[in-house]
């Protein structure tokens, strides 16, 4: 077992346990156990399993953002302090001048990056129970010989080998699956990146040097998705695939219920809630910064006096009498 195995194993017993799971499930409800529908299925619940127990990272990683977009005017001044400078002495100064403020902020500019850095390992642990799987080799937990075997030879529609991919595919419709799936893994990644810089970004950040570099992830990722896709099978391809509608639709909710502050989704929050407001009939300075409405207690009306008759008005004012 190299080395990289090695580190894999529990990855990969995990990714085997949730999949046979979700794959006995499957079968015990009737569907067919060695359909590639099936082995889909359990792929896709592989990735609710894996995103579900992301979200806690995911939540940190928004609150590093945040925290990055407050000192981003301060790196910029640092920046613009040793600009023009490039001399050794400046550029260990700067650097050193910056890990003091992110550690001084608690900021950390690869928390961003986590929750990739983390599904990295589980995708190739997947890749690595795929390709043992097509060849009828056993894993290294519940996956045993007759799974292996089902997994590998495992056809969708009846037609396409999960184990094909595009640039090895048996049959043309392994190579319109895998077009289609490329398709829509590059437009959900180029969806995804084009909400938070379009919608979500404060104007401090946009003037700051990161945003630059988010630009450039904007075209290049999708880029890589692209053509690193024709060469991983379709079991693997099912995924990414689903992994991305999940980012896509995650980043949704988040810029539209938590957007950056001074974004332009934190602009149309604020009035979607005022407008939420003036139907209950609520002022716009009743509604809280953070977009709950706050509870007015009705005024006190005084009671109505009800009407006499001069005789009544009479009697009552000879009685005070």
């Amino acid at each position: 077992m190299n080395p990289i195995d090695t580190i894999l194993w529990p990855l990969k017993w995990v990714v085997e346990a949730i999949l046979v799971a979700f794959h006995t499930v499957l079968s015990g409800i009737g569907l067919d156990p060695a359909a590639g529908l099936t082995w889909v299925l359990s792929i896709v619940g592989l990735v609710l399993v894996i995103r579900t127990l992301l979200i806690p990272i995911f939540v940190k990683q928004i609150k590093s953002q945040r925290r990055m977009m407050e000192v981003a005017p301060q790196i910029k001044k640092i920046q613009d302090r040793y600009k023009g400078k490039k001399d050794q002495f400046s550029r260990e100064a700067m650097s050193r001048e910056t890990m003091e403020l992110y550690k001084r902020t608690g900021t950390n500019p690869l928390a961003s990056c986590l929750p990739l850095l983390i599904q990295m390992p589980i995708f190739f642990s997947l890749f690595s129970v795929l390709n043992n799987a097509q060849k009828s080799v056993a894993g290294v937990g519940l996956l045993n010989t007759r799974l292996a075997e089902q997994f590998g030879s495992a056809k969708l529609f009846d037609t396409a080998p999960l184990h094909d991919s595009f640039s090895n595919a048996s049959t043309p419709v392994v190579q319109v699956i895998a077009a289609i799936m490329v398709v829509l893994m590059t437009a959900s990644q180029f969806i995804t990146q084009l909400q938070i810089m379009s919608k979500n970004q404060s104007p401090e950040m946009k003037a700051s040097p990161t945003f630059k570099q988010q630009r450039m992830l904007l075209y290049l990722l999708p880029l890589v998705f692209a053509f690193s896709g024709f060469a991983f099978p379709l079991g693997v391809m099912f995924y990414w695939l689903t992994s991305n509608f999940w980012t896509m639709i995650q980043q949704f909710l988040v810029i539209r219920n938590m957007p950056t502050p001074g974004s332009e989704a934190a602009l149309a929050r604020e009035a979607r809630m005022a407008r939420k407001g003036q139907r209950r009939g609520i002022s716009v300075g009743e509604i809280d910064a953070s977009g709950e409405d706050i509870v007015v207690e009705p005024k006190a009306t005084t009671q109505r006096q009800q009407p006499v008759n001069k005789n009544r008005s009479k009697k009552q004012s000879g009685n005070k009498k």
